[in-house]
């Protein structure tokens, strides 16, 4: 077997969507914690965090204490903590067939922060990993997935193969992940599409350190604006229907 990169240098941040407050079980947390010990057994740093502990105003501003609420946790002690990271995981249970509400709220204070830039002057996530984990007691992991890596890819993320892992068990009610009995832990299906998602995080997270990020070319907004266009225009065959 071949022996696996040094990935002692990349950083990782995994938020719990979880609606249940500290210290109640999670078995999200379940999950997320067997990608959490496979990221840690590799040198990398990791922090988590569960949404629902932190005083996170809704809204799709950067500081929403600008914006009328009294509070905000997000600007001082969630985002530091995301912009640093090399890879972001976003786990959270399944109900009625979708996110938490938990979950697309750090959705929007995400996309709130697309328009901050990194240092090339890209968007701020540009040469980050993203990826998923999903628990619930109901089919929807697929869905649920797909949703928050499209959301990712979009605000700049960079998404590897199989960047997602679930357990749901029988559909219907019935034992969660952590249950006695559930099989969550044990089910090899969900083991392998752990394990696969975290390797495939941190394997991809390496090249595009090492690569430098994302090239700094036709994706630099600023440059846009300024008129730049990296030999872009409109054929006579294509025009823009702008101008039409």
């Amino acid at each position: 077997m071949a022996a696996a990169p040094d990935f002692s240098d990349l950083s990782a941040v995994y938020v719990n969507c979880t609606l249940k407050r500290s210290p109640e079980v999670s078995n999200t947390q379940g999950l997320m914690d067997a990608s959490i010990a496979l990221m840690r057994q590799h040198g990398v740093a990791v922090e988590t965090f569960r949404l629902v502990d932190h005083d996170v105003a809704t809204g799709v501003f950067p500081d929403m204490r600008e914006h009328g609420w009294a509070t905000d946790a997000w600007p001082d002690e969630i985002w530091p903590s995301i912009r640093d990271a090399d890879i972001l995981v976003i786990g959270g249970p399944i109900w009625l067939g979708d996110n938490s509400s938990v979950t697309k709220r750090l959705v929007e204070r995400l996309y709130a922060m697309s328009g901050e830039r990194n240092a090339k002057g890209q968007y701020a996530f540009y040469g980050k990993v993203g990826g998923v984990v999903i628990t619930g007691n109901e089919d929807g992991i697929k869905h649920c997935a797909m949703d928050l890596l499209y959301s990712m890819q979009h605000i700049g993320y960079t998404i590897p193969p199989a960047a997602d892992a679930g357990w749901i068990g029988e559909a219907g009610p019935g034992p969660s992940y952590l249950d006695e009995g559930s099989g969550g832990p044990e089910n090899d299906f969900t083991n392998r599409n752990t394990t696969f998602m975290t390797y495939n995080l941190m394997h991809l997270a390496r090249l595009l350190n090492d690569a430098g990020g994302i090239p700094a070319i036709g994706n630099v907004r600023d440059e846009w604006e300024s008129g730049e266009r990296w030999g872009y225009r409109p054929t006579p065959d294509h025009p823009n229907p702008e101008y039409r």
